[in-house]
């Protein structure tokens, strides 16, 4: 692949204890483990980052298949939740939901473009047979 474009981000403290911020200073962020692992909380975390990039990643994408199909995506919504357990055979591992909201759009319609979203957003293709992504219509 021959890069387009990098993004730099460096950590710094005690991991997800600690801050993260980009190269270009524009992103600059306390992260926290939440209290639902057991942490203090109070700040972001790696996982609600990684749900903003793929959600941001997967709406440009299902925007770039809509537009060379004249699909009217005005006041569409992807969110995108990202759950991280225990994997059973150790570690750690995450799982996604992508949710897509194209309220211009049939169902049926709007499902195959999440479909074609998702066979081109770098996020997909980077977690494909890695993680586990659960498409919906909403």
């Amino acid at each position: 692949m021959e890069a387009i474009y990098t993004a730099t981000a460096t950590a710094s403290g005690d991991g997800r204890n600690g801050h993260t911020e980009s190269d270009d200073g524009l992103l600059s962020v306390d992260v926290r483990i939440p209290k639902e692992m057991g942490g203090p909380g109070g700040a972001t975390n790696p996982e609600q980052l990684f749900a903003a990039g793929y959600a941001a990643c997967f709406h440009s994408a299902l925007k770039l298949v809509g537009g060379s199909e004249k699909a009217d995506l005005e006041g569409s919504q992807v969110s995108v939740s990202v759950s991280i357990g225990a994997r059973p055979d150790g570690g750690f591992g995450l799982a996604v939901e992508i949710d897509v909201h194209a309220p211009r759009l049939d169902r049926e319609t709007t499902t195959t473009l999440v479909q074609k979203a998702h066979e081109v957003c770098p996020y997909s293709n980077a977690t494909r047979g890695n993680v586990e992504v659960a498409l919906t219509v909403v």
